[in-house]
């Protein structure tokens, strides 16, 4: 299958936004921190005994940790997990390489971080905060050498938005079923979304990449970030999708693209910058 027209029109027009997944990370073998939520919930439920039942599940898993090992106990093992030196891979490096005004990336790793410090360019990123440990307030900002900051700078070329955090600078981490609960009462009329994440998506298409929907959570946040933007979308999703997967792809007017995701990153990064 090749890419659609349309999507490359999208990005040679500068109104495409990238929504990684957890999966990009299958893309960068070297880079040994987990690549999804089974390996992850597995390096945490390997160090923690769980009850069985939720062993595998890593929002209950992150909970009964956090109730009953307390809080700092479940963030010290999310920064063993992701403690390992970033290794961007060459989706990341183009991404950086186009200068887009935001990147949505849904999962705790670095890598796309360091894309952007490697290329040089202005840039910063906004992360979704727990309100365990930050309450009444939804996101922290940062400059691009890690330094808090009140807001976005005007000389940003790019946005990084990490919607449920990360592991730097500051060890930032929606994972537990509390975390979630506390966002999603207030995600449906958008307060964890920065006012700037909602203006740069306006009138936008969104291109999924490394993402799965077979999880409530992801749909949730999803459709919740791309709301009012566009009406045309794409998601990399070469694996058949669930019954759920494919009426959210319905839904939400996104178009499947059925392709392994190396040979989706050998076709789009063969393409030149946007005009």
């Amino acid at each position: 299958m090749t890419l659609p027209a349309e999507l490359e029109a999208s990005l040679r027009a500068g109104t495409l936004i990238p929504y990684l997944g957890a999966h990009v990370l299958s893309l960068a073998p070297d880079y040994p921190v987990p690549a999804s939520p089974e390996a992850l919930v597995a390096l945490l439920t390997a160090k923690v005994t769980v009850p069985h039942k939720i062993r595998n599940r890593l929002t209950q898993a992150a909970q009964f940790i956090e109730n009953f090992k307390h809080r700092k106990t479940l963030v010290d093992q999310m920064n063993a997990a992701f403690a390992a030196a970033p290794v961007p891979g060459a989706l990341h490096a183009w991404l950086a390489s186009l200068h887009l005004p935001l990147i949505v990336d849904s999962w705790y790793d670095e890598a796309m971080a360091a894309a952007l410090q490697a290329e040089g360019i202005k840039w910063g990123e906004v992360q979704g905060l727990s309100q365990s440990e930050h309450f009444g307030t939804w996101t922290g900002w940062y400059d691009g050498n890690g330094n808090p900051v009140p807001d976005r700078a005007p000389d940003w070329q790019t946005i990084l938005y990490k919607p449920i955090g990360c592991s730097s600078p500051a060890a930032n981490y929606l994972v537990s079923d509390t975390d979630y609960v506390e966002v999603l009462t207030e995600i449906d009329i958008q307060t964890p979304i920065p006012a700037e994440i909602q203006s740069l998506r306006t009138g936008k298409n969104f291109l999924f990449i490394g993402c799965r929907f077979n999880d409530q959570l992801t749909r949730t946040f999803a459709r919740q970030i791309m709301k009012r933007s566009s009406d045309k979308h794409w998601a990399i999703l070469p694996d058949e999708p669930t019954r759920m997967e494919a009426k959210f792809l319905s839904e939400q007017s996104i178009t499947r693209i059925d392709m392994p995701l190396a040979d989706f990153v050998a076709e789009i990064t063969s393409m030149s910058q946007p005009a």
